[in-house]
């Protein structure tokens, strides 16, 4: 898991790439917070909506800039990027 910071808001996480399609997260209590899109969510979840799981796309465009710019391992470099 490498640490990647949101371009939009500056939360870290740790993210893996198994490929350029698979992409494991890890939120900590403190991205979450600064997160408004995983804020919003947990908000929804806390009015009886259990399980609710969202990715923030601010997130998922600052790991997708990691991988491509080569900062963040692709563990299967076989596969293709997305585009």
């Amino acid at each position: 898991m490498t640490p990647v910071n949101c371009r939009t808001c500056g939360a870290e996480v740790l993210a893996r790439k198994g490929s350029w399609q698979q992409t494991s997260v890890q939120w900590t209590a403190d991205a979450v917070a600064r997160c408004w899109q995983r804020r919003n969510a947990d908000a929804l979840s806390a009015h009886g909506s259990r399980g609710l799981l969202i990715a923030c796309s601010y997130m998922d465009e600052s790991i997708e800039n990691e991988a491509r710019c080569g900062r963040l391992p692709v563990v299967d470099e076989m596969a293709q990027p997305v585009h």
